[in-house]
């Protein structure tokens, strides 16, 4: 167990502070190290490892199929960092960060690009709601929502949350409650919600994306990973 997290595979990264996690999406350098001011330990996703060193950082550990890894990216690593896993069970997201022990993952470059890398990403927090992950979007920040949350959200800041699977929640600080409403896809949906001021969410399941502002990027890493934060459980293998 490592901070109160435990592996469902073998670990390759532990951290007793956030990690920053890259992929091959759709990111800017300036992504990057936005994230490592507040995550300065790197990994990278396959060939997120690109990313990574065209913003001048040595990922301590790339992992995925090397599918993506292109021959210059490799060689330009030492192969100690390289972490092969052949399996096609599971995109390069869920490999890695499976195998990332840390209270909070904050990940760049898994939006934008193609539409079905998107959902597989956000397929990804929800098989692992145990592990608590931070997207960083173009235009906002994509987490699976933990039990309960409180960010200091500002008033008429939108706030969207959409159903992976069905879903109840509890809110205040919306200006559309959460309560009584029966979230599930095809259903109900909350986007385009906004704020009133601070706001806290609770959920009944690990099935509730939220998106918020991007300035808000480091109240959320503390509020996901802070020693005390509710956790959802691992799910049953």
């Amino acid at each position: 167990m490592i901070d109160g997290i435990v592996a469902k595979t073998k670990g390759i990264v532990h951290g007793k502070g956030p990690i920053t996690l890259v992929g091959g999406g759709q990111a800017t350098p300036q992504d990057l190290h936005k994230a490592l001011t507040l995550a300065p330990r790197c990994v990278a996703a396959d060939g997120g490892a690109a990313l990574a060193l065209a913003a001048g950082i040595m990922p301590e550990a790339v992992i995925g199929d090397f599918d993506s890894l292109s021959p210059e990216t490799r060689r330009a690593i030492p192969a100690g960092h390289l972490h092969l896993i052949a399996e096609q069970d599971s995109t390069d997201f869920e490999k890695a960060l499976t195998r990332i022990a840390a209270p909070v993952v904050i990940a760049v470059g898994f939006t934008g690009g193609r539409i079905d890398h998107q959902l597989a990403a956000l397929h990804t927090l929800m098989v692992c709601a145990d592990r608590p992950c931070v997207l960083i979007g173009a235009e906002e920040l994509l987490f699976l929502a933990p039990p309960r949350i409180s960010l200091p959200t500002e008033r008429a800041e939108v706030i969207s949350l959409f159903p992976l699977a069905p879903v109840t929640a509890q809110s205040t600080g919306l200006h559309w409650p959460l309560d009584g409403l029966d979230f599930a896809p095809g259903v109900q949906s909350g986007t385009s919600n906004h704020a009133t001021g601070p706001m806290t969410v609770t959920v009944d399941a690990p099935a509730l994306l939220m998106m918020v502002p991007r300035r808000l990027l480091a109240p959320v890493v503390a509020a996901l990973g802070a020693p005390d934060a509710q956790r959802w459980p691992r799910q049953a293998e």
